[in-house]
């Protein structure tokens, strides 16, 4: 077995018309779909869209870090 491991990491853009939250909520929901092994995530940008002077949208890039396959064998 290595010493040391090996990570992916898939960068996704979730969003909501709600809060940040729904759209992290959303992009995980998303990404567990087609992704297996999901451990962590970073959030890299959050921004928003303004309508009428209010949040319309709110959108959160986040980047996935999951084992790699070669990793998930050895485990």
């Amino acid at each position: 077995m290595s010493d040391h491991h090996t990570y992916k990491k898939v960068e996704l853009v979730g969003s909501s018309t709600s809060s940040i939250e729904d759209a992290i909520n959303n992009a995980l929901a998303e990404a567990s779909k087609s992704i297996r092994h999901l451990e962590w995530f970073e959030i890299t940008e959050t921004r928003g869209h303004i309508a009428d002077g209010a949040v319309a949208h709110y959108q959160v890039c986040l980047l996935y870090t999951s084992p790699s396959p070669r990793d998930k064998r050895q485990s």
